[in-house]
């Protein structure tokens, strides 16, 4: 049995159909009793938790040989690094209280480093946690997901700008498909690693001003590039909805990522091969074509 986090999120969902679709046994988590049907329907047992309810969760994962977990990162609380560490302490009892043996956990490139990167320093605190479990971990580290286009829609729909949190839109950045996490993630459970160890996942490389260009094709329209300098980031994240709270924390992994500090540093690499333009699509429904 594998238990599967995050169930109806962008990751755990392929994760939870690849191994269905194999024929493994799957037990998805989800926090909404509403979307319990969906799961039924497709053969997984579903159980009803919260990852910060320790109780529930170590329940959840009885009898379970693989355990597929993430962080999931609270951007309206008002103490974004107190949230995680709660979760984080719920997470590792959990594990350690049922005694899966093997945790697949999605982190982040930077998470070797245990400040300076925003709610990355949460990743590298799960994954010392989960270390002290007993379990074995395959810490899976990705960089950009292409799917943080969908945070950009609106103003590329409706202002015609594409909004870049960084000194230049022209640097080549590997950005990976969830589609693709999602299947490294199953197979990850199904063929699990005898020791823990890092496992970076590359996707294909972009500039973002070549990720403006597929995205406004696909929108008909010829987006405007704007990179904005490191002084205005919390600014423009507050005047995006953010509280300035969660700005200052969302600034620190802009600020890391300029810094190039959020490089890969695990034990290997997976490669991955979904482009741009099918993430796009999958998006907004509509094919793009690259210039």
């Amino acid at each position: 049995m594998y238990a599967i986090a995050g169930a109806n999120g962008r990751v755990g969902s392929v994760a939870a159909e690849q191994l269905l679709a194999a024929g493994a046994p799957v037990r998805v988590l989800v926090r909404n009793p509403a979307t319990a049907q969906r799961w039924t329907e497709h053969g997984a047992e579903v159980a009803v938790v919260d990852l910060a309810d320790r109780a529930g969760l170590s329940a959840a994962l009885a009898d379970c040989d693989g355990f597929f977990t993430l962080l999931p990162f609270d951007l309206t609380t008002t103490d974004f690094h107190a949230h995680t560490r709660h979760l984080i302490a719920a997470i590792a009892s959990a594990v350690t209280d049922s005694g899966v043996p093997h945790v697949a956990m999605l982190s982040s490139a930077g998470a070797d480093l245990p400040e300076g990167t925003g709610p990355i320093v949460g990743l590298y605190q799960l994954e010392q946690a989960l270390h002290t479990t007993g379990a074995v971990i395959p810490a899976i580290r990705s960089g950009h997901f292409q799917a943080k286009l969908s945070d950009l829609l609106d103003s590329a729909r409706h202002g015609g700008v594409y909004p870049v949190f960084a000194e230049t839109a022209d640097k080549p950045i590997p950005m990976v498909a969830t589609s693709d996490l999602g299947q490294v993630v199953a197979q990850t459970l199904v063929t699990p690693p005898r020791a823990s160890q890092v496992v970076d996942v590359e996707g294909p490389a972009y500039t973002e001003r070549e990720v403006a260009a597929v995205l406004g094709s696909a929108l008909g329209c010829q987006l405007e590039v704007i990179t904005l300098p490191p002084a205005s980031w919390t600014g423009a994240l507050v005047d995006a909805g953010f509280s300035t709270h969660i700005a200052k924390v969302l600034t620190g992994l802009y600020d890391a990522d300029q810094r190039g500090v959020l490089t890969p540093r695990g034990d290997r690499t997976v490669r991955t091969t979904t482009e741009l333009e099918a993430t796009i699509a999958g998006l907004t429904g509509i094919t793009a074509q690259r210039g």
